[in-house]
């Protein structure tokens, strides 16, 4: 075999070893999750007896252009159900649209009915949330920092339950879960609530309850201000300002908790180029933190499990970029003459794209079986998250490519539309651009579809369906994609 095509097998076969590690991670959290499902753990009760009064909790909002939902937000937070005189409320406005005037008489019309509540402006943008996130922290001494994003609409309970867990003076913050406003909208929300099911019931509780590295997901939580200081507070040298946080607690020797109990309802992106943004956005920032972290993290002192979950972790958008890389080297490394005549080496190719397929299958079934969130067997919407998962990884693999060549990257907003129902009114429709990637996503689609077919016709039938529903996601991504842009040239919704 010439020297060139050894090496393309070489760097085929580790691939696919990354593949299987992260499939087969899949089911070690699952494995996690179900051996310790009984043992569930609640917060203690706030003994004013012996923890003394309700602590003081800052409120934090940052929103950027959130002119659908800002006042929704605004309602939710002002009955939050806690002593007035221990709650500040910061609406971190960074917006340059119509959200501040819309937002500024909800404020004082609050403020006037006894909630301390302010109104905070920056001249610019500059460290997008972190930097909003910090410029408000200096203006408060609270003990603890709630933080919700402008699509959440968190229960008036919340803080009660959530400030439980901080009572142990290790834990640096609660994270909660996330529930979904607009869950049965659209095919495309049905299946993004259950990846971030899977992420909740799963892998977060998983990890929490496993005694390894995770992660506070940016809004739905509490922090200990104290934890923030000592972690070296917010910084916007990622897209992912929690993920980076959250990771540096930990280190400095603080613990982060997580309960499926403390419920954040949400709003999800209901168009395709929301959803690949915020996408890229994650996989960017989920990358950036690994590259600073990743070394401290080796040198902690830590299990090797707990290492290792926290490298799978960090870089578990990896598995889009694996996904594209496959995709365009199956056809020139399999049918090299003699890599595939032995049954050994057929296995070693199934064993990879059948555990990457299947690890994630079951991890969204055992997470929508445990939550009960879905009103039946969500077949179609597994069906649908495949193809969406699969579709986004040239979307996905150029992020992370940026990422690893250190590119910084700009904070993509999510737009929410302020949507739950079908006939809910869209007061002001924010349409992200076109990523204008769909012809390398058309390209790659064709690619595979002629991967499939060779495969087929070389009697390499092992990966061959894997390579045809590669091809069917990409095209149904480009496809959707072409077709939401043309609605939204047109003034249509897609």
């Amino acid at each position: 075999m010439p020297l060139v095509a050894a090496a393309a097998v070489f760097v085929y076969m580790l691939l696919l070893a990354a593949m299987l590690a992260y499939g087969a991670n899949c089911f070690w959290l699952v494995w996690i999750h179900r051996r310790n499902r009984h043992g569930k753990i609640v917060p203690p009760p706030w003994d004013v007896a012996t923890d003394g009064p309700l602590p003081s909790v800052l409120v934090q909002l940052p929103v950027f252009n959130e002119e659908n939902v800002v006042v929704r937000l605004l309602e939710a937070v002002a009955g939050l159900d806690w002593p007035r005189d221990r709650l500040q409320v910061q609406l971190l406005d960074d917006s340059t649209d119509a959200t501040a005037a819309v937002a500024a008489p909800v404020v004082a019309r609050m403020r006037a009915a006894g909630l301390d509540i302010v109104h905070l402006r920056r001249d610019d943008r500059r460290g997008f949330k972190a930097g909003a996130l910090a410029a408000g922290l200096v203006r408060s001494d609270a003990t603890f920092v709630a933080i919700f994003d402008a699509d959440f609409v968190p229960p008036s309970g919340f803080l009660h339950r959530a400030v439980r867990w901080l009572r142990d003076p290790q834990v640096a913050a609660i994270q909660g879960r996330w529930t979904h406003l607009n869950r049965s909208w659209s095919g495309l929300t049905r299946a993004q609530a259950l990846a971030i099911d899977g992420h909740f019931g799963v892998e977060q509780a998983a990890r929490s309850l496993a005694g390894w590295l995770m992660n506070f997901n940016g809004s739905g939580g509490v922090w200990r201000r104290a934890a923030i200081d000592a972690a070296g507070g917010w910084s916007d040298r990622t897209l992912t300002e929690d993920l980076d946080l959250s990771y540096r607690a930990q280190l400095a020797g603080w613990r982060l908790a997580y309960d499926a109990d403390l419920i954040c309802p949400c709003e999800l992106p209901t168009r395709l180029a929301a959803f690949k943004a915020q996408q890229r956005r994650w996989a960017t920032g989920s990358m950036q933190t690994a590259l600073f972290l990743l070394p401290s993290i080796w040198r902690a002192p830590l299990s090797r499990t707990a290492k290792l979950q926290a490298t799978l972790h960090l870089t578990h958008y990896a598995v889009h970029a694996l996904i594209a890389a496959t995709a365009v080297l199956s056809v020139p490394c399999v049918l090299l003459p003699g890599v595939t005549t032995e049954p050994a080496h057929l296995w070693a190719l199934l064993l990879p794209f059948a555990l990457a397929m299947s690890g994630p299958t079951v991890l969204y079934l055992h997470a929508a079986r445990t939550l009960g969130e879905h009103d039946r067997h969500p077949v179609r919407e597994l069906g649908m998250l495949t193809l969406l998962g699969i579709g986004i990884a040239v979307s996905n693999a150029r992020a992370v490519w940026h990422a690893l060549r250190g590119r910084a990257g700009v904070f993509e907003r999510t737009p929410k539309l302020g949507v739950v129902v079908a006939g809910d009114r869209v007061q002001h429709d924010y349409r992200s651009g076109a990523d204008g990637l769909a012809r390398f996503e058309w390209a790659l689609a064709i690619w595979c579809l002629l991967t499939g077919c060779a495969l087929i016709w070389a009697g390499v039938w092992v990966i061959a369906p894997f390579m045809l529903l590669d091809a069917t996601g990409l095209a149904l991504v480009a496809w959707l994609g072409r077709r939401e842009a043309r609605a939204a040239f047109h003034g249509v919704d897609a």
